[in-house]
């Protein structure tokens, strides 16, 4: 953890201020309403105390042993614990700008930031204030998410930034090796080091994120993404429709999504795909059309974003626009557009997203309302529906009894492989925590890795909550309670079913000695267990 008294004085938590945290803690202690003790106390400056610095006077108290540990207290006064409530802490950063591949005429432009960015979105501007170095990113992300309260100590690590695919590899690699630094908090000299050094870190890599275009997704591609420890990958398919695709001159074909779709999974990777409504040329209806293409022609993504089409003066669309040839779509028309896709949404795809974080001052025309997903939301349910997507049923803060769970194997077919949504759900329907099974089918592509040959594959591991820190439990929590092993039987007891000799996992680098520690061992590129053959009946 960063050493709190340079915290403090970077963030301005002064002796008094602490002096008077202590006493809005010692009312929220008590039982009182947080917002409203913050309020009883104002600054003597004007203004209110910062949750940050609530934080900071909790872990004084905490370390200088006045106070126990309370979880309770913490997660009361935590800033934003949504963002942990999804059982992992997300750090974003960006790559440098850099020459896209791509000729959309959608994205906008900026000098200073990579293709599709700009300077003043929220993870963007972090990485321009920091010269887009990947070890200052992740140190001042860091940082901040331990001064709000947030646990750091399994981290998905998103690289955003353009196509990936298209940077120097020699880039990619020092990249990714100068984050892992800045969770290792050392200095390594190489990413194997790197990685090896991870495995006990203080902040474990549970996930490593990065994104691409579908044309880029080819078997020695996938092999290096592996080596530099990716185990999610996000592709911008946008639409399904080759004639949206070609007006938009997004550069490949809705064939090309779905074959990087297919390829991803039988590799093993978590796949997450971009889909952009209100395109040039497209309508409201054929947009519906288009997303339920998403799930009858095999992409059927783990994770979605959904990101309609937002009209920038930067962008080469803005000039068909003032032709009178691009016509944003009405608010109404968008939120009933979004609200049929929720309900279209089968229960094993998570909707990660649904608007970008573009400030509404660059909108020209299209959605500027950043409360688009829970409007959505709100005409579903005046129509008597909800949507079954995994991030609107994750148990996040609610107690867990593993006794009363129900373990569901939703399977599926997804291009030739046949997958297996294995979760847990309460009894109100929430989903406490699941496995992503694959089972490759005789058209599966063979990608020539070893550690592949005849096995099921375990695509991610996943328990939901309150991200706690390795080794801690918290009553009622999902996380720590077994369900994660539990998956694992199940997964291995399928694959032997189904007659798969042996199960690869496409472990984060953290987590490789949790697999170990369940019988996997390490192969070139993933950990493999060999399986039993079943009994016979």
């Amino acid at each position: 953890m960063t050493d709190l008294n340079t915290w403090a004085q970077s963030r301005s938590v002064t002796p008094e201020r602490l002096a008077l945290a202590r006493v809005v803690l010692e009312e929220i202690r008590a039982g009182r309403d947080v917002v409203r003790s913050i309020r009883r106390h104002p600054l003597p400056e004007g203004g209110y105390l910062p949750k940050s610095i609530l934080v900071a006077a909790y872990n004084q108290l905490v370390e200088s042993g006045e106070w126990s540990e309370d979880p309770h207290l913490l997660a009361r006064i935590r800033m934003k614990p949504v963002r942990t409530l999804s059982g992992v802490t997300t750090v974003t950063v960006l790559t440098k700008p850099y020459p896209c591949p791509g000729d959309c005429i959608f994205c906008p432009t900026d000098w200073r930031m990579p293709k599709s960015y700009l300077p003043d979105e929220p993870g963007a501007a972090r990485a321009f204030q920091n010269d887009f170095d990947p070890y200052l990113q992740v140190r001042s992300r860091l940082e901040a998410l331990e001064a709000n309260g947030h646990p750091t100590d399994k981290i998905e690590l998103l690289i955003l930034g353009g196509t990936w695919s298209a940077y120097r590899r020699d880039y990619q690699e020092w990249f990714i090796r100068r984050c892992f630094d800045a969770l290792n908090e050392v200095d390594s000299e190489s990413l194997a080091e790197a990685h090896r050094l991870n495995e006990d870190g203080p902040h474990r890599n549970v996930g490593l994120v990065i994104e691409t275009r579908p044309d880029r997704v080819k078997p020695a591609e996938l092999a290096w993404l592996r080596r530099l420890g990716v185990t999610k990958v996000q592709i911008g398919a946008q639409s399904l429709d080759d004639r949206i695709l070609a007006l938009n001159r997004r550069g490949h074909t809705a064939a090309a999504t779905l074959r990087a779709a297919v390829m991803l999974r039988a590799a093993g990777f978590k796949v997450v795909l971009h889909w952009m409504p209100n395109l040039l040329g497209a309508t409201p209806e054929s947009d519906r059309q288009d997303y339920l293409r998403l799930w009858t022609e095999g992409c059927c993504p783990d994770e979605l974003k959904i990101y309609p089409c937002q009209l920038l003066e930067q962008a080469e669309l803005y000039t068909e626009w003032q032709r009178g040839s691009y016509h944003p779509y009405s608010m109404e028309e968008l939120v009933e557009l979004i609200a049929d896709c929720k309900a279209a949404t089968p229960p094993y795809c998570r909707i990660n997203r649904i608007i970008r974080d573009i400030p509404s001052t660059h909108v020209v025309a299209g959605n500027r309302r950043t409360s688009l997903r829970q409007d959505a939301r709100d005409a579903l349910a005046r129509r008597g529906g909800h949507c079954r997507c995994i991030r609107c049923n994750e148990v996040r803060g609610q107690r867990v009894d593993p006794e009363t769970l129900t373990l569901i194997d939703e399977t599926y077919s997804a291009g030739p492989s046949e997958e297996h949504f294995l979760h847990f759900r309460t009894p109100q329907g929430r989903i406490a925590g699941y496995l992503r099974l694959s089972l490759p089918g005789p058209a599966s592509p063979r990608l020539g890795f070893a550690d592949l040959e005849g096995a099921a594959l375990i695509r991610e591991v996943h328990v939901y909550g309150q991200s706690l820190p390795v080794g801690k439990d918290h009553p009622g929590a999902a996380q720590h309670i077994g369900l994660g092993t539990a998956l694992l039987a199940e997964a291995e007891r399928v694959a032997r079913q189904y007659g798969f000799g042996r199960l690869a996992v496409i472990a984060a680098v953290g987590t490789r000695k949790y697999y170990e520690a369940r019988g996997f061992e390490r192969g070139e590129l993933y950990l493999v267990k060999e399986l039993e053959p079943s009994p016979a009946a």
